[in-house]
This record gives C-alpha cells, sequence and structure tokens, in this order.
C-alpha cells in the first residue's frame, strides 16, 4: 500500500478555512480563486489547496468560469429554498422527537449551548457564529434518538454553513437566533411536542424566507447597476 501524498486532515482543514472564509463574506460571490495566494496565506503546499477547491466545487461552493479559472459561486435562491423546506421538515421532526424523550439531556447540556451561542454573538465572529448554531443543532439531532437525522443534515452542512453566514453577515439581529434557540430549548425540556416542532419549523423558515428574500434582492440590484449606464448612454445618444 502507497503511503499518501496529502493527509486528509489538512486538505479538510484548508477547505474549512476557505468555507470560513466564503460564509462570513471575505470571499465574495464571483471573486476568483488563486491558488497561490491561498497556499502563501495558509502557509501550505498547493497540493491539499487544490485537492481542498476540488472539494468545494464537487459541493456547489465554487464554479468554473471561462477564462477565470475557479470562483465562488452566488447562492442559488431555489436550492437555499429546497435546502431549507427539507430543514424545516426534518429538524421539526427532531425537535418533537426531542420533547418526547430527550428532556433530561436537554435539560442537562442545553443551556451551556445558549450561553456559547451567545458569547459568539457577542464577540462579532462569524465563524465563531456559525460554529456555535452548528453545534446546537447537531445537539437537537442528539436528543430526537433518531440516529438517521444527523447523516441526513451532515450531507448539505457545507451549503447550509454558507447560508448561515450569509444570514449572520446580512442580519442586523443575530441575536434574535439566539433567542429563538432557547425558546425551542425550553420546550423541549418542558416536553411539550407540539411547540417544539412548531418553533423549530419556524426558526428554519424565517431563516429561509430572510436569505431568498435578499437573495432576489441581491439580483435585482445587480441589474440595475447593470442597466443604468445603458439607460444614460441611450439618453445621451438620444
Amino acid at each position: 500500500m502507497k503511503a499518501l501524498a496529502v493527509q486528509p486532515n489538512l486538505v479538510e482543514q484548508v477547505r474549512d478555512a476557505l468555507l470560513d472564509e466564503i460564509a462570513s463574506g471575505h470571499l465574495s460571490p464571483g471573486e476568483r480563486i488563486i491558488q497561490e495566494q491561498i497556499a502563501q496565506a495558509l502557509g501550505v503546499s498547493r497540493q491539499p489547496v487544490q485537492q481542498a477547491l476540488l472539494l468545494l466545487r464537487n459541493q456547489g461552493m465554487l464554479r468554473d468560469a471561462p477564462g477565470r479559472g475557479l470562483i465562488v459561486a452566488p447562492l442559488d435562491p431555489d436550492h437555499v429554498k429546497h435546502i431549507y423546506e427539507m430543514r424545516a421538515a426534518i429538524e421539526g421532526l427532531a425537535c418533537r422527537l426531542a420533547a418526547a424523550q430527550g428532556a433530561d439531556l436537554a435539560h442537562k447540556h442545553g443551556a451551556a449551548l445558549i450561553e456559547a451561542g451567545r458569547k459568539a454573538v457577542a464577540s462579532g465572529s462569524v465563524p465563531k457564529m456559525i460554529a456555535a448554531d452548528i453545534r446546537f443543532h447537531e445537539f437537537l439531532y442528539q436528543l430526537s434518538g433518531n440516529p438517521l437525522i444527523a447523516p441526513a443534515m451532515a450531507a448539505h452542512l457545507t451549503y447550509t454553513q454558507r447560508v448561515m453566514g450569509e444570514v449572520l453577515v446580512r442580519d442586523q439581529k443575530p441575536r434574535d437566533i439566539w433567542d429563538q434557540h432557547a425558546a425551542i430549548l425550553e420546550a423541549i425540556t418542558t416536553g411539550n411536542t407540539e411547540a417544539a416542532e412548531y418553533l423549530a419549523r419556524q426558526h428554519v423558515t424565517q431563516a429561509s424566507n430572510f436569505m431568498v428574500a435578499r437573495l432576489h434582492q441581491r439580483t435585482r440590484d445587480s441589474q440595475s447597476e447593470m442597466d443604468s449606464p445603458r439607460k444614460q448612454s441611450s439618453e445621451a445618444k438620444g
């Protein structure tokens, strides 16, 4: 058996670092990705960077642009809507199951996760906020007692991280997210299955509506910027 050329965990570390940059908005949609610059910035060779970029392209975070190489892929409003519709259904189920059987565990560990989330918001660090958000949702999957829920959600984790980053960067009230988390946790710890499911669905749907509306507005703004010079040129000729 041949020795591995690159340690898998190094590739994953590079991928995660790039995903943080994309999710936090430091790498914007349409921005060109230059391997040499990334390798230099991270202090690694080009090989793990190349493999990490391939992973991100396969996961829809990057795409090929003729004559430019890889660029950061814009978020697709329809894909965001579809993923969050699925999340609303599955997380609603997870929280209903959690309220039915996971109240003790929720009471024991939930408050610490809420506190950690609020501290992440106070820090102003988008990667920390995303990490805290993901830990809370993974905790909900654990509380459900259904071993199929976490793997089902993990399949879309990378794209979800990207959307979370956009919501957190653009949202003027990220603290509200943790107020919603606290309400979900309260419903679970009190065994209120209907409230837990409703609040979980509402939480995910609200994030989806917010993000999809933002993406559509961004498209309209971009189109308006493109049309403005044309209109001015047309008026000048007239």
